[in-house]
């Protein structure tokens, strides 16, 4: 077969609206598997946060987590390769979004921090309730501070992010690429939220994550990294998205499938377009792919 490695995004690819993998798509990555590919899981969220849909797909190859940040082991729970981010960098990402009166969520490698995020919430920036449930229903480990100069572990950290309304983030991403230039990979895409959350928006808003990389820590770097460890070629990579954080690796391997729930970036950017998340689109694009269509 022409392709070797196949890498899947989670929220808006292989979980549906509900969260969860349709037994569709778990017995489409099994028929991958036993053709031959590699599979592996891209996801902004951090290794805890997806053990849900990798036991479900009985993942044992290495997972990229944390929007590429990390690449890690999900049956040894252990870190394989990691981008950090300068300590520069993240006192000025934190510093821009505290002044837009947002609580900072500092995402570390739990494997070398022992916790998962370091939250700078000062009293003039509450952590919002969304995050509060996320990481409820996530169980992470959470460390909470008034000022980054207490961080106990600053060079365990990947990411910087914050929750909030998707206007008032565009304008704290336009100083972060201001502040901060080539320097970074920034995102700003609609945040997973329950049904309650929705209902409290009101009409054309959403709630959204900003977050802050280091320049190399993008899934397609991992992705990368990956293939060179196991003698792939780029030509022989398919990667399934759907979001902004999606678009490098789609961009990337030589077979990029969007979603057909997908951003219109990721759409333009794509050779093929799939079904949507709600669709099994993965299991479709993975079928296209076996039988010679694609």
């Amino acid at each position: 077969m022409r392709y070797r490695l196949l890498a899947v995004d989670l929220d808006g690819t292989l979980f549906n609206r509900a969260g969860s993998v349709s037994p569709t798509n778990i017995a489409a990555v099994e028929r991958a598997r036993a053709a031959g590919l590699k599979v592996i899981v891209c996801t902004g969220r951090g290794l805890l946060e997806c053990s849900g849909g990798l036991e479900a797909i009985n993942q044992q190859e290495p997972v990229v987590v944390a929007g590429g940040a990390i690449i890690a082991d999900p049956v040894r729970q252990t870190t394989i390769h990691r981008f950090n981010i300068h300590q520069s960098l993240v006192h000025d990402a934190v510093e821009i979004i505290l002044a837009s009166k947002h609580a900072a969520l500092v995402l570390k490698d739990p494997l070398q921090a022992g916790f998962d995020y370091l939250v700078v919430n000062p009293d003039d920036c509450p952590l919002d309730p969304v995050t509060q449930w996320w990481f409820a229903k996530m169980n992470v480990e959470v460390r909470y501070t008034q000022s980054l100069a207490e961080d106990p572990c600053p060079l365990a950290t990947v990411r910087i992010g914050a929750c909030g309304m998707g206007h008032i983030l565009d304008h704290a991403k336009g100083q972060l690429i201001a502040a901060l230039g080539d320097n970074a990979v920034i995102h700003n895409f609609p945040a997973v939220v329950a049904p309650e959350h929705v209902k409290t928006l009101g009409d054309g808003q959403t709630l959204n994550i900003l977050e802050v990389f280091d320049k190399d820590a993008t899934k397609w770097s991992a992705i990368s990294w990956l293939a060179k460890e196991w003698d792939i070629r780029p030509a022989q990579i398919i990667a399934i998205g759907d979001e902004i954080n999606d678009l490098s690796m789609i961009q990337g391997a030589g077979l990029g499938i969007a979603m057909g729930n997908a951003i219109p970036a990721t759409k333009a950017a794509a050779r093929r377009i799939t079904l949507s998340n709600e669709e099994s689109g993965v299991a479709h694009a993975i079928d296209r792919v076996l039988a010679g269509d694609w």
